[in-house]
């Protein structure tokens, strides 16, 4: 029997409906903290081999993310997307991926790539579909890709951590790039994270006489200098030291892994927002759009 995986935040994350999300997602392009024109497929020169997004409501983090989006087009997009993200729930394995499948949004379904997410399947990597029953981090994803794709095909491979250590993030890392290596198809490492969860909302409270969201843009800041000099151990040593309350650290770090190992040299943070800025408060969570070629 063929697997659907239905949406599980269509309708509180990002619209439920195919005309209110397509909308949605353009106005993130087209938002004043956004890139502020609209996505277009061309063969820019970056080569890019993974990209760093947020997975917050599209309001919050929507337009943070169409830096990264705007890149990913411009660089040709991709046959397949290994989209890796961390694991919510506390449902599932400590990594792991589906293998077989399609996910279903408000803008149609996409296929999860059997035969390069059966090649990944392997070592700490668990076959375990429970894990992304209800599993947001990922899925926030996918209509963005539809959005840009339009008629162009695309297949994607669903990997859910919720261990983030490094040894973990390394030996992940290094089994996504040796795929990708024997692999003809164009394929595009994304890792989902938000930053900071700072304030009243999260039990992480900034010095008194600091305002949530500054707090918030100098723990980031440790982390990203990690992400953009390519230091997926440094980035999670970091993450400790300062107690950065980064929910995808390992992802990131299975990214950088991986991109390095199959030639990646070069990082850029393209923007950072907090969702501060949409809706200021005692809470405040940070947001980036990191491009790596």
């Amino acid at each position: 029997m063929y697997k659907i995986r239905k949406p599980s935040v269509a309708g509180q994350f990002y619209p439920g409906t195919k005309i209110g999300l397509n909308h949605q997602i353009q106005e993130c392009f087209l938002d004043n903290r956004g890139i502020q024109k609209l996505p277009k497929i061309d063969q820019s020169k970056k080569d890019i081999k993974g990209i760093v997004v947020p997975h917050a409501g599209y309001v919050y983090s929507g337009a943070i993310a169409s830096f990264s989006y705007n890149d990913l087009a411009a660089d040709g997009f991709a046959d397949t997307f290994t989209i890796l993200g961390p694991n919510h729930t506390g449902m599932g394995s400590g990594v792991s991926i589906m293998t077989d499948g399609a996910w279903e949004t408000p803008l149609g379904s996409v296929t999860v790539n059997s035969e390069i997410a059966k090649q990944i399947h392997k070592g700490i990597i668990d076959c375990d579909d429970m894990a992304h029953l209800s599993e947001h981090s990922i899925e926030v994803q996918l209509p963005f890709l539809q959005f840009i794709a339009k008629e162009k095909d695309f297949d994607f491979v669903p990997i859910c951590m919720m261990m983030q250590d490094f040894e973990t993030a390394f030996e992940v890392g290094t089994i996504i790039a040796e795929t990708i290596k024997n692999n003809t198809k164009k394929v595009v490492i994304i890792a989902s994270t938000d930053f900071s969860h700072a304030g009243f909302n999260y039990m992480s409270m900034p010095p008194k006489g600091v305002r949530v969201d500054d707090y918030a843009k100098k723990q980031d800041k440790y982390a990203i200098d990690k992400i953009v000099s390519l230091d997926p151990q440094g980035l999670i040593q970091t993450i400790h030291d300062k107690n950065i309350s980064m929910c995808g650290y390992g992802p990131v770090a299975t990214m950088l892994v991986a991109a390095k190992k199959l030639g990646a040299s070069k990082a850029e943070l393209l923007k950072y927002g907090t969702s501060y800025e949409v809706h200021p408060g005692t809470s405040c969570v940070g947001y980036g759009s990191i491009v790596v070629y």
